[in-house]
């Protein structure tokens, strides 16, 4: 009995050492897991630790390296979202907004105790949120096709729902300016069954009539059809409601984003809709000239494309020089945050195992990142503020 035991533990011992010997051949000397590693990097809060500087953090040119903490790490504050979007800060509540579209339901992450809650449910698949300078919250729902302001007091205001009569295509993101004005993007992503309700019967996103909208619906629901053009709209608090860059200036807009001084706009071209008749957006970032209420001086401010791979923008963010920090739906190694300079010259990357819809700095300090991806939230402290009110 003794002598069998005894090969039973040599015979474990070995194979453990021939495990140990498979796992160093995969992953070579000195080469710290990462997402592209194999094996990869693991997440969560019972993960090992990874090594300093995040190995994930990429400084692509010099002028980077000050916004990476090399004492700061990537960290996945939460996982198990349909499709997380929507991230704001609010200064005030020391808390994170952000939503999940097709789970329909909108998240709270809290500062202090770092829990995250059920904020609204249904949140009528709430996509893009922003707080204006009053630290209201803004947000932008698919379901309604609407934008909408909630009050201090926790009452709600409908800034917009339609445009010359016609019902809203789906606001996707939008940004608050100085002058109390909105700013936001209508393409037609919404208009998904999965991430909002799709046109009645006949209309371009339900042209043959297979979907009916008021399955499921909570309440009676107008009967709506998609009958504007895509659009970047600019709210008033007058209350009137301008075309800011039509469609044929700017297919599908999507994320949108002011500069730090108010002087340049910021819109992301992304791909065809439901309903488009068009080819669709190009997967570009474009910027204009803000002059009062009107934009002019439209340019590529960058092509999205690294090494030659097409990484698709969805949202962004300023920070405080002007940089440009924006999300990547892209392939593996790829996906996650690409980071530009105010000339449009790539200078950093962020990986992360996911594709990136959209991102925004907050905490106390507004110097961390925040990254909704696919299922999950991200967090990595940085060495930069972010520009925008929250």
């Amino acid at each position: 009995m003794i002598a069998s035991s005894r090969r039973r533990f040599v015979q474990m011992t070995v194979g453990v050492a021939a495990l140990g010997r498979s796992a160093a051949a995969q992953q070579p000397a000195g080469i710290p897991p990462s997402t592209v590693t194999t094996p990869p990097r693991e997440w969560g809060h019972h993960a090992p630790p990874a090594i300093y500087p995040d190995p994930d953090v990429i400084v692509v040119d010099p002028a980077f390296a000050a916004y990476r903490v090399g004492n700061a790490g990537l960290h996945r504050v939460a996982t198990g979202f349909q499709w997380a979007e929507g991230p704001a800060w609010s200064s005030q509540g020391h808390y994170l907004v952000f939503s999940d579209v097709t789970g329909d339901t909108q998240y709270r992450f809290n500062w202090d105790d770092q829990r995250i809650t059920a904020f609204r449910k249904p949140s009528w698949n709430s996509n893009g949120n922003a707080f204006d300078f009053q630290g209201r919250q803004l947000t932008a729902q698919d379901y309604h096709r609407r934008v909408v302001r909630w009050e201090h007091d926790g009452s709600m205001t409908v800034i917009a729902d339609q445009f010359d009569g016609k019902p809203l295509n789906s606001p996707n993101d939008l940004v608050a300016h100085p002058d109390g004005s909105i700013w936001f993007t209508d393409p037609p992503y919404g208009d998904r069954l999965s991430e909002g309700r799709p046109d009645d019967a006949g209309g371009p996103a339900n042209a043959a009539g297979k979907f009916n909208p008021r399955t499921g619906a909570e309440n009676v629901v107008t009967a709506v059809k998609r009958e504007l053009p895509n659009a970047v709209y600019r709210w008033d608090p007058s209350g009137k409601l301008e075309v800011a860059i039509p469609e044929a200036d700017l297919a599908d807009p999507n994320g949108i984003c002011f500069a730090p001084d108010y002087k340049t706009l910021y819109v992301i071209s992304t791909g065809k809709g439901p309903g488009d008749s068009g080819p669709g957006g190009n997967r570009s970032i474009y910027a204009f000239d803000v002059n009062g209420t009107t934009l002019a001086g439209k340019r590529v401010f960058t092509d999205m494309k690294v090494d030659g791979v097409q990484c698709g923008p969805d949202g962004m963010r300023a920070d405080a020089f002007g940089n440009m920090w924006c999300s990547s739906n892209a392939p593996l190694g790829y996906a996650g945050v690409l980071v530009f300079a105010p000339d449009g010259k790539l200078i950093g990357r962020i990986r992360l195992p996911e594709v990136c819809a959209n991102l925004a700095f907050g905490g106390p300090k507004h110097d961390h990142l925040f990254m909704t991806a696919s299922q999950s939230l991200y967090m990595l402290r940085v060495g930069v503020q972010g520009a925008a009110p929250g």
